[in-house]
């Protein structure tokens, strides 16, 4: 890790977002699945604070510590040479600065910031606030000299948060201004219809990030959608755990 060139990291990183032929970046929790992904041919990958919790035994929602994060990512970094993005949650009550910092050291790249402040009795940030947090991030990541990229992360679908029939187009005005505040790629979490995803990827001038369960679908279906990045969040983990389930049950 120590001999990584995180700025060339990070935009060969932001180079696999492709609208319309999308970057996949399974989500890995430790080295093994991360050793296991990289063998797989993918050339990035995404590490995910659902499956991290889960496998150091902690619960979702910053149920863990930044810096217990950090030791997980440090661990996968000296495994694989390959870009690595850290989905920090809302940002554990820690400073914009002081995120950059960690994630630098031990060799992440990219990283997810969401909206729900899970500190805060899972408050939504209003969406000046979360822009404004994302351009926090931007400049710290400018002053440490990478071009970290910043996947912007709103929970308006999977909170199901305001009246549905305008969810969509309050989400494109919420992720436009994190685009303005120097995101990356644009993540409105969700299993969206075709029909919301393409308003989604036509309307936000960013690659837009989709959730996909890797037992269903495909990547071509996810790229005539426009989607530009693709990760998993923890149902990678979730239908290895089916399987290893059905695998053990013989031998009980």
């Amino acid at each position: 890790m120590a001999t990584r060139d995180l700025a060339a990291q990070a935009r060969a990183f932001l180079d696999l977002h492709r609208p319309g032929d999308p970057g996949v970046f399974p989500t890995v929790w430790d080295a093994w699945s991360a050793h296991l992904a990289v063998a797989g041919g993918f050339s990035a990958l995404t590490i995910g604070s659902h499956p991290v919790a889960d496998s150091i035994g902690r619960p979702d929602n910053e149920g863990m510590t930044f810096d217990e994060l950090l030791t997980r990512v440090r661990q996968i970094s000296d495994a694989v040479e390959v870009p690595l993005s850290v989905d920090i949650e809302s940002g554990y009550g820690e400073s914009p600065a002081r995120l950059i910092e960690g994630l630098l050291e031990v060799g992440a790249v990219g990283l997810n910031i969401e909206d729900t402040v899970h500190s805060e009795s899972g408050r939504l940030r209003e969406a000046a606030e979360h822009a404004d947090f994302v351009g926090a991030l931007r400049a710290a990541a400018d002053e440490a000299g990478v071009p970290v990229v910043i996947n912007a992360r709103t929970d308006l679908f999977i909170k199901q948060i305001g009246d549905e029939a305008d969810r969509v187009e309050r989400a494109i005005a919420r992720m436009r201004l994190c685009a303005e505040a120097g995101a990356s790629s644009l993540y409105p979490v969700g299993f969206h219809t075709d029909d919301d995803q393409r308003r989604l990827t036509s309307a936000l001038p960013l690659p837009v990030n989709a959730i996909a369960n890797p037992a269903k679908g495909s990547r071509a279906q996810m790229a005539e959608l426009g989607v530009g990045r693709i990760s998993f969040g923890p149902l990678w983990q979730m239908n290895l755990a089916e399987r290893a389930t059905a695998l053990l049950s013989d031998w009980r």
